[in-house]
């Protein structure tokens, strides 16, 4: 539990505040490609790479996340998440070419991927053993119609206004997550930041490189169609020695990035696997 008494059921709604509007941010693009492509001067192919970049980017950091938050603090990295996706959100508004679109789309997937695990935990923790199914009903709120009232949004914005506010509404919401987070987020003693912890940087690497093309290859693949492509081909190689060469160096280490041992709780190992299995089904679907 946290250090000060704050209502949990304030504490779920500021932590469901950035989870809803990163996932709503994730579907809210897909309506948008043709709408933004013509003002950028690109091709509607050319701006599917702002789904790309976005998905690569929070497909690296998301991995990482319980590392990056012992490691700068729980509350420190959350609430870093939060302004960097804000930030980004309104430097992705006003980018006059593709190039830029694409880095702001960078930080932002960096700065939003982590914030569904973190918002979980605080949540988990914030209440008592006997409610926690019930601040999980909460958070599922979030989480599941974000994605539904995305493309919903997004089609009416674009058709009402412009492409770019489809970034820019995201800036009062991060803005009240922000103030929320100050007042009523609070790190327990355990969640405090760790200075001692020691960043494997060549880890890091192997797992950016890896995770970072096999999500471009996923998201690619289709529309490249797949193993007949060149680039698809490089990509997959990349991907499985990357992280085939990080699971031995952080097999390895004394102190991994990713704590593997955690599988070895069966009803863990469980979860992950149907969670593997739902998300794989979906993107068939």
């Amino acid at each position: 539990m946290q250090d000060r008494k704050v209502n949990p059921y304030i504490i779920a709604l500021t932590v469901m505040l950035p989870t809803f509007m990163v996932l709503m941010d994730t579907s809210i693009v897909t309506v948008a490609l043709s709408y933004m492509a013509g003002p950028l001067s690109v091709t509607t192919d050319d701006a599917t790479w702002t789904l790309t970049v976005y998905l690569a980017a929070s497909g690296i950091i998301l991995p990482i996340t319980g590392f990056l938050g012992n490691k700068f603090g729980r509350k420190n990295y959350f609430l870093i998440s939060i302004i960097g996706f804000t930030v980004s959100s309104f430097l992705c508004g006003i980018a006059p070419t593709l190039d830029l679109l694409l880095l702001f789309r960078a930080i932002q997937g960096f700065a939003g991927g982590g914030l569904q695990p973190i918002s979980q935990a605080i949540l988990m923790e914030s209440f008592p053993l006997e409610k926690r199914a019930q601040a999980m009903s909460i958070f599922s709120i979030g989480v599941i119609f974000a994605p539904i009232l995305g493309p919903v949004i997004g089609g009416w914005i674009v058709d009402s206004y412009s492409w770019r506010w489809m970034f820019l509404i995201n800036v009062p919401f991060g803005i009240l997550a922000t103030i929320m987070t100050l007042m009523f987020i609070f790190d327990p003693p355990y969640a405090k930041a760790n200075k001692t912890l020691k960043l494997d940087y060549a880890a890091l690497s192997f797992i950016a490189i890896g995770i970072g093309a096999l999500q471009v290859m996923l998201d690619r693949g289709q529309e490249d169609d797949w193993f007949n492509s060149n680039f698809i081909v490089i990509l997959a190689l990349l991907s499985f020695f990357f992280i085939s060469m990080f699971l031995i160096k952080n097999y390895f280490s004394d102190k991994p990035i990713i704590r593997m041992s955690l599988l070895k709780d069966r009803n863990y190992a469980i979860a992950t696997l149907a969670m593997f299995f739902w998300d794989f089904c979906f993107l068939l679907h």
